[in-house]
């Protein structure tokens, strides 16, 4: 009886991560569609973030912010995007974002 249950459990373990690697997969082939980069797609499929990168870019890699503070001034708007909630009001990760583009972030993981 034992032994049934362990290979039904190995029976449903190989197939979830076989149903993973072609969700990955899947997912490589329509961010190398949308952005025709392999370097960026790279980048965006290990949840990297670095300046430069867009708002949808880094929706892609990181998903969408818990919170964004935003400012809105005459010749630039300036978003902070926060990620990872460790207590009230607090974040590990802070990305700020002008004018779509990541200029530089706070990270205290």
């Amino acid at each position: 009886m034992e032994f049934f249950v362990l290979v039904i459990i190995g029976i449903v373990w190989f197939a979830l991560s076989r149903y993973s690697q072609y969700l990955n997969e899947k997912r490589r082939e329509a961010l190398l569609l949308k952005y025709g980069n392999v370097e960026i797609v790279d980048m965006i499929m290990k949840k990297m973030f670095w300046q430069g990168q867009t708002t949808e870019q880094l929706i892609d890699s990181l998903g969408k912010p818990l919170d964004i503070d935003k400012k809105v001034m005459k010749t630039k708007t300036k978003e902070t995007w926060k990620y990872n909630k460790t207590g009230r009001g607090r974040y590990a990760l802070r990305i700020i974002l002008e004018d779509g583009y990541v200029v530089g972030w706070d990270n205290k993981t």
